[in-house]
């Protein structure tokens, strides 16, 4: 199944999809506002922070969101069993993949993240919320891997696991959110950004396998991804499925870890 679509292919009139707006910036305002100030004909409003994530904690920041409130959001935001969904954000890419990597975890089996985020659509848009018919969808999780912390900690033994976020953090030079700076010992840093080029798109499939395989993850080898809180990470996972190399999700990620004063830390540019 793809799991990116273009503009071009979503203005096509035969496809004809549940749109969901996940605008979001970390530790910004709610995306609401931008979102009726204009958004893709038809695409519900769905908050990160609030609907795609459970309270903050010592499961991180973005832990996974209680089954019946995911349920509940994505049944009002119209998305059923049996119809394609695209999710998109304000080209960053990080929200949308969050967006993309929960429904494909919870079953959801047709999900697509606009390349490009809105930034890439120049067809019309349509101001104020949207009133439409409810969804039926039915959480049936397990359908994307996920990792526990010990379960992170082995796979950097035995396989790769990737560092996300922006090197200095994982170097430990800076730390701006979590209680301390560094990497789980034994991951690789791998910028989430180093996915995109200029126009905020992914690299070509062959350019990110590539990647990743620089990176040692070649393919049969078991990978796994975090981030600062879960959420660039899946857009990690995202690009990993584009380039046909299948990740794990550590969705507590460097906020649950270090939150654990027993969970041992390294430092510096090497993986530890």
């Amino acid at each position: 199944m793809d799991s990116i679509i273009s503009a071009d292919a979503l203005r096509t009139d035969a496809f004809r999809p549940v749109l969901l707006d996940v605008r979001w910036q970390l530790g910004g305002p709610s995306g609401r506002p931008d979102y009726e100030a204009g958004h893709l004909p038809g695409a519900r409003y769905v908050d990160l922070d609030t609907e795609l994530a459970g309270r903050p904690g010592r499961a991180g920041r973005h832990p996974l969101p209680d089954l019946d409130v995911f349920t509940t959001a994505m049944r009002r935001a119209g998305v059923c069993d049996d119809l394609p969904v695209v999710v998109y954000d304000g080209g960053q890419g990080w929200a949308a993949a969050r967006a993309w990597w929960l429904l494909r975890w919870a079953g959801h089996r047709d999900v697509r993240v606009l390349d490009g985020g809105l930034p890439a659509w120049s067809g019309p848009l349509e101001t104020g919320d949207v009133a439409g018919r409810p969804g039926d969808f039915t959480a049936r999780p397990g359908g994307m891997p996920l990792l526990s912390a010990d379960e992170a900690a082995g796979l950097a033994r035995t396989g790769v696991l990737l560092d996300a976020r922006a090197a200095e953090r994982y170097r430990g030079d800076v730390e701006p959110v979590d209680r301390i700076g560094g990497h789980i010992p034994g991951a690789v840093s791998a910028p989430t950004a180093a996915n995109t080029g200029p126009e905020g798109r992914l690299l070509p499939a062959a350019e990110l396998a590539e990647r990743f395989g620089r990176l040692g993850a070649t393919e049969g080898v078991g990978a796994g991804v975090y981030c600062g809180s879960g959420v660039s990470a899946a857009h990690q996972v995202l690009a990993m499925a584009v380039a046909g190399r299948p990740a794990a999700l550590y969705v507590g990620s460097w906020s649950e870890w270090s939150a654990d004063p027993a969970r041992e830390v390294a430092t510096g540019p090497q993986p530890g």
